[in-house]
Parts: C-alpha cells; sequence; structure tokens
C-alpha cells in the first residue's frame, strides 16, 4: 500500500515536472524585456539558424540560447525560418518566437515614391528603407528582356515604375518590387487611356515620355494641361521641346540648377539639340500627368517660364516669352540681393 502511495506520488512529480519542464523549455518568456519593448532583428537571406542565434544571443534579445536550439530541434524549425526584418516583442516565449520566425511575420514599411521621381532616385530611397540591392533594382531597369518580360514595350522600365505607397519588407528582391510598380501603371494607365493614346497617334511609350517631361515641369496642377499643350503645339512645328526636365536626367548630380554647359550634352533625350520627343521616360510620372499628356488644353502657346513661385507665365510669341522671361530674372536677382542681405544682416548680428 505505502508502495503504491509513493509510487503515485513519485509519478504526480514526474508529471508536474515534466509539464513544468515544457512550460520552461516552450512558453516561458525567452525573449528579454516587457510586452512594451520592441527588438528588431534582421534575418539575412542564406543565414543559418544557428547564425541567426548567436546573433540574437550577442545582441542580448534572448535569454537562453541553448533553449532555444533545443526547442527548434525538437518542432523541427530549424531549416524553416524565413529571412526578413522582424519586430520581436519584449517577453515573446520560446514557440512565440520560432513561430514568428518559421510564419516569416516580417515588419512591414509602408513607402512613399513621389511623383516625378527617377529610377535611380526611387533605387536610393528603396535601400534606405528596405535595404534593397539598389544595384540589382538599376540593372533590372534597364534591362530590355527584364521590361519585356513585364509586357512593357520600352527598352527600359524608367517611367513605368509607377509613384506611390507602397507596402514593402526589408530584404525583398528588386524583381519583386519593380513587378509591384509596374502592375500599379497598368492598372492606372486604364483603358480609357490606352484608347485615347491610339486615338492620338501615340504609343504608350511616348504618351509617358511626355507625361514624365510634363511631371518634370508642373507644380501646379491646374497647368499640366497647359503645358502639354505648348510642347504638343511645339512637336506640330517641328520646334525644339527645350524641355529642362531631359537635361535633368542627363546630369549625374541632379536636380539641380541647370548651367549653359549643361545644354551642350551631346544626347538623344537633350531637347535643346535634337527635335521630337527624347528616347523614352526621363522619370516617372503619375496619372494626372499621364492624363494631361493626352488631353492637351485648347490653347496656341509655344512658351513658358516660371514666375517663382510654381506657377509659370505663358507666351505665344518669342517676343512676348523674352519679356515673361526678364521679368523672371529680374525676380531671380531681387531674391538672391535680399539673401544677400538678410546674410549680411546675420553676419554684422554674430559679430556684434
Amino acid at each position: 500500500m505505502r508502495i503504491a502511495r509513493f509510487a503515485l506520488l513519485l509519478l504526480g512529480i514526474l508529471f508536474l515536472l515534466g509539464v513544468g519542464g515544457v512550460y520552461w523549455l516552450f512558453f516561458a518568456p525567452l525573449v528579454v524585456g516587457t510586452p512594451t519593448d520592441t527588438f528588431t532583428l534582421k534575418i539575412k537571406p542564406g543565414m543559418s539558424f544557428d547564425s541567426v542565434v548567436t546573433m540574437m544571443q550577442e545582441d542580448k534579445l534572448i535569454r537562453d540560447k541553448t533553449r532555444l536550439d533545443f526547442a527548434a530541434d525538437l518542432l523541427g524549425s530549424k531549416n524553416k525560418i524565413k529571412a526578413g526584418k522582424y519586430a520581436i516583442v519584449g517577453g515573446l516565449s520560446t514557440y512565440r518566437l520560432l513561430d514568428c520566425l518559421v510564419q516569416g511575420k516580417v515588419a512591414r514599411e509602408w513607402v512613399t515614391i513621389a511623383e516625378g521621381k527617377q529610377a535611380r532616385q526611387i533605387a536610393s530611397v528603396l535601400q534606405s528603407r528596405i535595404e534593397i540591392d539598389s544595384t540589382r533594382f538599376m540593372q533590372l531597369v534597364y534591362d530590355p528582356q527584364f521590361a519585356h518580360k513585364m509586357e512593357i514595350e520600352a527598352s527600359s522600365l524608367e517611367g513605368f515604375l509607377y509613384p506611390e505607397t507602397y507596402e514593402l519588407y526589408w530584404g525583398m528582391k528588386p524583381e519583386d518590387v519593380i513587378q509591384m510598380m509596374v502592375r500599379q501603371f497598368k492598372k492606372q494607365f486604364t483603358e480609357e487611356l490606352q484608347a485615347r493614346a491610339r486615338e492620338s497617334g501615340f504609343t504608350v511609350l511616348q504618351t509617358v515620355t511626355l507625361a514624365s517631361i510634363i511631371e518634370g515641369e508642373a507644380v501646379v496642377d491646374l497647368e499640366r494641361e497647359i503645358i502639354s499643350a505648348v510642347y504638343y503645339n511645339r512637336l506640330k512645328r517641328r520646334m525644339l521641346l527645350q524641355a529642362d526636365p531631359t537635361i535633368q536626367y542627363l546630369v549625374p548630380d541632379g536636380p539641380r540648377r541647370l548651367l549653359k554647359r549643361d545644354l551642350e550634352i551631346d544626347s538623344p533625350y537633350n531637347t535643346y539639340k535634337y527635335t521630337g520627343l527624347p528616347p523614352g521616360p526621363v522619370n516617372n510620372p503619375g496619372v494626372a500627368s499621364m492624363r494631361a499628356s493626352l488631353y492637351p488644353a485648347e490653347v496656341d502657346y509655344l512658351y513658358f517660364v516660371a514666375n517663382g513661385d510654381g506657377s509659370h507665365t505663358f507666351s505665344r510669341t518669342y517676343d512676348e516669352h523674352v519679356k515673361a522671361k526678364a521679368r523672371f530674372d529680374q525676380y531671380r536677382r531681387e531674391v538672391k540681393n535680399k539673401m544677400r542681405r538678410e546674410g549680411d544682416r546675420g553676419e554684422n548680428k554674430i559679430s556684434g
């Protein structure tokens, strides 16, 4: 009788120890901190489980490397963890941590690509925000075969990387990001716009090329159709477009104020030297500029010049344009002199 009671007691103790051991192994907090804490964990593609665990221990993210290693062995998780950037909550249990890594519950980043950005600028934003391989990104953008694979009839994807706010994640492949952006372009370039392009005698590439120039010029939304009309009118008359955005595309340190020597760059993109549209887009325009490129205003302007506040003065004749340009040059001089005077006053205050 005593032996039976002792055996039952022993079994009870062993059971409790087993339950306690399982709880400690899988469900006791493994990640340091409390649920109000968040830690960043970056797992690069190709990293081994041992490397990841060692990294977490060295970063003092986990309390016990052995416990995590043993639990992963029992659950068969070692070869299932996924690369990515994770937001790890403090106090997470071993089981919850492994589940997070195996399920690939990576942290998401909302990344905004503004209208009018060139591919190289987009690559820089993506490299900064999600550490994308920017070199590979640019190689794909300028790969004609990849563009063909995306069903884009162009030698590159410049112009077809639609500006939008995207939900991305760290470590994404450049291919995946580009595909996402091109899909959004196709969604925005609707059947209506395609039909309008055909009616206008424009290819999709020509439409987006003109839209990119409009995007580079327009600051005030209401002026997009007027700017479009200026370029339409110049194209009809076989005049040089003389579009500054095409030069900005050529200067390696742009965008910046253009210099006279920039206008001498020998390139088919230089619309100060060659008539017609450039070979392709010079940035990635939004839908407003694409619509403007297909629905120009019914005006007979041939010239425009900036007013210094984002708006433009439009002219029908060259004489009108020269006068408008003189007014802008005067405005620019006044602003420059004002800045110089304010700078001098600031220096005097400091020296006094």
